[in-house]
């Protein structure tokens, strides 16, 4: 197989929050860089050199599109050339939380008509364990080359915390798994380019299943705490008080927090991929799906947490002004996929509310017909402000001293003592 083609030509499919990062690191590792979206307005924006992710400073991307090392398209053709194409797309749920792979089948497709022999394909976008090599191979394969022979394939899972400074791409390990071993090493030597260390495991299956594994610890272990603070609050336990006793165990201990729910692209997607792929093998993940419905649940808890509430201060839900502190999915960061914040909003909108929101990194919410608000103005008229998200440049301690009434669900007023704070 000649492996010249393109060479240090990167083409990545997907511009969001995977795929801008990795084409700014390839282009300021060197390589000539083709980011391919079919979103032109993305597109536009990254010509234009304006970041769209948090993560991405719009200095660097203009950098690099100034320099000619990251190209911007909405063509298929453009990805011809590059001795690389990295497939960074979304994959979602069906709205009966079945795995979505519309995205990743309409990309294989696309590029079975422009692939050439000697490239490297790479699925990142999180999946079940089979993906790769029983629905992204037999596509790419209809352009009449043979994956292994006439062109290489692997799965490397995206690894992207947004918002987090600490762990990068440059310094988080890079699992890499490859349909034939000279996949996987064509793969560690690409990203070797990018990243510190690179681990080749034996198949795309174990590379997909381990990316799984990973947030699906999460989960489950988020929705014990989520369980136990629900039974804490039925008992008038301090949830909080009990998670930072156990934590002072130095071993055979691992500190999770509760919350009003998950959100973000992979915790409340990940373990409706692998449930709904372990039921072809006749097997019923119940544990990891007991702990997806847990977590999917908390919006539900937190709504009937503000109503008690209201109720034990002589107000209902309907007519009151409610404020949620926080709408994007963690803290320091604008996305807002999958937010419990989302739920909750709608179910007390539902019930008559009269909402409103403050987030420092959120400025809309279309679909609520929702702007942020400002947080003073908010806090001398609500009759509740609900801390959703604990965004670390807010002054809970200000909040808790002016806001009539306050329930918090991140624990973040933990050390404030005020007569008009209820926690989770």
């Amino acid at each position: 197989m000649n492996d010249s083609t393109g060479s240090h030509r990167v083409g990545i499919v997907g511009l969001g929050y995977v795929g801008l990062p990795l084409a700014l690191a390839f282009a300021e590792a060197g390589n000539e860089v083709v980011g391919l979206d079919v979103d032109s307005r993305r597109v536009e924006q990254i010509r234009a050199g304006e970041s769209y992710i948090e993560d991405v400073p719009s200095a660097a991307l203009g950098r690099a599109v100034a320099a000619g090392t990251l190209h911007a398209t909405t063509n298929y053709d453009d990805l011809a050339e590059p001795e690389a194409i990295l497939i960074c797309v979304p994959t979602p749920l069906t709205e009966n939380r079945q795995p979505d792979l519309g995205p990743v089948i309409d990309t294989a497709t696309s590029l079975s008509r422009i692939l050439r022999r000697g490239q490297l394909v790479v699925l990142e976008s999180t999946t079940y364990p089979g993906t790769t090599q029983e629905r992204l191979v037999p596509l790419l394969e209809e352009s009449g080359l043979a994956a292994g022979r006439d062109f290489h394939v692997a799965y490397s899972p995206e690894r992207v915390d947004p918002g987090r400074s600490d762990f990068t791409l440059r310094n988080t390990v890079k699992v890499v798994g490859g349909v034939t071993p000279a996949c996987a090493e064509r793969a560690k030597e690409l990203y070797g380019r990018v990243v510190d260390q690179v681990m080749v495991v034996s198949t795309p299956d174990a590379a997909e299943l381990a990316k799984l594994l990973e947030n699906i610890f999460r989960s489950v272990n988020i929705a014990l705490v989520n369980e136990l603070a629900v039974l804490c609050d039925r008992m008038g336990i301090d949830v909080w008080e009990v998670i930072d006793a156990a934590a002072t165990k130095p071993f055979g201990f691992m500190r999770f927090d509760p919350g009003p729910g998950m959100g973000g692209h992979c915790l409340p997607v990940d373990p409706f991929y692998l449930a709904w792929r372990a039921r072809e093998f006749d097997f019923y993940t119940e544990f990891i799906e007991l702990a997806g419905k847990l977590n999917q649940s908390m919006p539900y808890f937190c709504v009937d947490k503000i109503e008690r509430t209201l109720n034990d201060h002589g107000k209902p839900v309907h007519g009151s002004r409610i404020v949620l502190l926080g709408v994007a999915y963690k803290p320091g960061v604008s996305d807002v996929r999958e937010s419990p914040a989302l739920k909750i909003a709608k179910l007390l909108a539902e019930r008559g509310a009269r909402l409103a929101y403050h987030d420092p990194h959120v400025a809309a919410l279309p679909e609520l017909h929702l702007e942020s608000t400002p947080l003073d103005a908010e806090l001398e008229s609500a009759d509740l402000v609900v801390i959703v998200t604990a965004h670390p440049s807010i002054d809970y301690r200000h909040v808790a001293s002016e806001a009539r009434l306050v329930l918090d669900f991140r624990g973040v007023t933990r050390g404030i003592e005020s007569g008009n704070l209820v926690r989770l």
